[in-house]
């Protein structure tokens, strides 16, 4: 049955709403009358539209409201195969929501029984005039269910209406079938004794750091970056030739929200493998399956044996650098480079991320913090180098981050920007004084790192993909310019300014390709099955070390993300492992095709490879 309800009053229908999405982005849409006819046009006095729906898929989905003013959207991705309720804040849809201090935290937003990714696409909801839901590449003909909408002034909830287990106890995904699925822990424990017979290292001509070692620089006992022949390096501390081949997020054990959520999980890990939620979150704690079957893989020491299987995974597969997000236990292990990304700076505090740079202890509290994580590590020769910060949401919103310092407390920040903007304020001369903010906070940042750790590579703020010129001008101070490039090439017109602008070696901090299924996610850029994340892979690695200044590229990221969500919602098929740990053999066997080619690639000895990945 389909259900309008507003206020307290509704109207019933006789059936179901479903459609089934097929074609490249097809959309369905019904005008507010065939919802119902009194179905009102003014939304502004409502907080939340609420939907009864089930999803066949673990694909997103668009939900459109369109209004005389335009279309306001953002995607869904509902718990797959199950009835929900989903409590969509309308004010998603006519403001931008202002609450993070990186790309992720302003895009994604976790809810109970879904997640919500926005997509600027913001308006009044004065003037609604349809209702529409939209796939791009839908996967095997999906189908979509709604047997009721309501606008609520308060929220009713987010849940799930049947009372179905959804998660068994490896942490996979119930109301999903797919080849492999595991049923038994004996199933399980012959995956991992086959795999663990299988792994060898592989023929990349790696030495102990990972450099190539028929190649010959300056040996100065740390890493560092040098331009051979026109083409851009790391130069590993014994003096090879390096190209970063990197993972991300190697032993990130954040699980998912379990609070409001009982009888969604067959069962729950023990206590110990649960631990609190960061980031700000609700309270409560993470389900973390993976640390799970870790635990019934090699028993109650599993920390010192999963890092053995991990270094040796990683030679086996052609992976020279433990890239961001990873456990520090596999620093500390001294088996391959590392990466660390700093903090302390007042981002965590600050509006959209940006710190009081002005106030008098920011000095001392940047100086603070680079004695706290980068003096201990000085003269570690693993250390690939220091990230500063993640995907800073500046670019674009220098006029929302000025707005915020001004209506903000008092502060040192907003002093200085008053005082200059009492010589002119336009739009032009508030960017103009964020850029200025920019320029000082990396100054500051930079220079006390350099002061506690003057042998290692400062490696940047790792960009979401795009930064204005100005912000690129400031990062010339960095020994690597960083951006997280999603898409099946990197963007080459972002790639070719940052070159141009900073003139520094560029490295990728984070790419990945998924595939819907499982009940998780494709992820930022979707593949039509697991075969073609390998072939999609390829295309970008190889495309991208075709560029002189690319010096590596990191995937993101080694584990499958929570089928039911890590802290912001996110459920991607990404890993490189599943939850069960077993690796993905068709993304592994492409990852060490390329890696085994890399050093002529971008040697410029031999072509990338051609093939593009099939999305649908």
């Amino acid at each position: 049955m389909f259900v309008f309800v507003a206020g307290v009053g509704f109207t019933a229908r006789a059936e179901t709403l479903r459609v089934v999405f097929e074609g490249a982005s097809p959309e369905h849409k019904w005008v507010l009358k065939d919802l119902d006819p009194n179905l009102p046009s003014d939304w502004s006095i409502y907080e939340f539209l609420t939907l009864e729906l089930k999803s066949s898929t673990s694909q997103r989905f668009e939900l459109r409201i369109h209004t005389a003013g335009g279309v306001r959207r953002l995607r869904i991705q509902p718990f797959q195969g199950a009835w929900i309720r989903a409590a969509v804040p309308l004010a998603y849809f006519k403001r931008p929501d202002l609450q993070g201090t990186d790309l992720a935290a302003l895009g994604n937003k976790s809810r109970t029984s879904y997640w919500i990714n926005l997509m600027g696409s913001y308006g009044p909801l004065t003037a609604v005039e349809a209702v529409g839901v939209a796939m791009e590449n839908p996967l095997g003909s999906p189908t979509l269910e709604i047997r009721s909408v309501r606008l609520d002034k308060e929220s009713p909830g987010d849940a799930v209406l049947e009372p179905k287990t959804l998660v068994d106890e490896f942490g996979q995904w119930i109301l999903a079938e797919w080849s492999g699925k595991v049923k038994t822990l004996e199933e399980l424990k012959k995956a991992w004794a086959g795999e663990e017979g299988s792994l060898h290292g592989g023929d990349f001509n790696y030495c102990q750091y990972g450099g190539y070692t028929g190649t010959k620089a300056k040996a100065t006992g740390f890493f560092r970056v040098e331009k051979v022949d026109g083409r851009w390096w790391f130069v590993d501390p014994d003096g090879h030739l390096f190209f970063s081949a990197g993972v991300d997020c190697i032993g990130n054990w954040a699980g998912s929200p379990t609070q409001g959520r009982d009888g969604v999980f067959a069962a729950l890990p023990p206590a110990d493998l649960r631990p609190p939620m960061r980031r700000g979150n609700r309270g409560g704690t993470d389900a973390s399956f993976y640390t799970w079957n870790l635990l019934r893989r090699f028993g109650q020491n599993w920390q010192d044996k999963w890092i053995d299987l991990t270094i040796r995974r990683m030679d086996a597969w052609g992976f020279n650098t433990i890239a961001n997000w990873s456990d520090p236990q596999l620093w500390a292990a001294q088996r391959k480079p590392y990466v660390v990304i700093l903090r302390g700076w007042g981002i965590e505090t600050g509006y959209l991320g940006m710190p009081d740079v002005f106030s008098d202890d920011f000095a001392g509290r940047a100086d603070a913090a680079a004695t706290e994580q980068c003096a201990p590590r000085k003269s570690d020769p693993w250390l690939l180098g220091y990230f500063i910060a993640n995907e800073p949401p500046w670019p674009g919103r220098e006029l929302q981050i000025v707005d915020g310092i001004l209506a903000g407390p008092a502060s040192a920040i907003q002093r200085e920007l008053k005082t200059f903007l009492a010589a002119g304020d336009t739009p032009e001369c508030r960017r103009a004084f964020i850029y200025q903010a920019v320029e000082k906070f990396l100054e500051v940042v930079n220079a006390a790192i350099r002061k506690h750790d003057p042998n290692h590579l400062n490696l940047g703020l790792r960009f979401g993909s795009r930064a204005p010129e100005q912000m690129l001008r400031a990062s010339r101070s960095f020994d690597v310019f960083s951006m997280n490039s999603y898409d099946f090439e990197v963007n080459r017109e972002n790639l070719e300014a940052a070159y141009r602008i900073t003139e520094r070696p560029i490295l990728i901090g984070e790419f990945h390709f998924g595939t819907p299924g499982r009940g998780m996610a494709a992820g930022l850029r979707q593949t039509r099955n697991q075969q073609e994340r390998g072939v999609a892979y390829r295309y970008y690695v190889e495309n991208a070390a075709v560029h002189p200044a690319l010096i590596g590229t990191h995937w993101f990221q080694w584990i499958d993300q929570p089928a039911t969500g890590r802290m912001d919602g996110e459920n991607y098929n990404i890993g490189i492992v599943d939850v069960t740990d077993r690796p993905y053999n068709e993304l592994v066997d492409a990852m060490k095709a390329t890696h085994k080619r890399l050093l002529d690639v971008h040697s410029g000895k031999e072509p990338p490879v051609s093939r593009k990945a099939q999305v649908q």
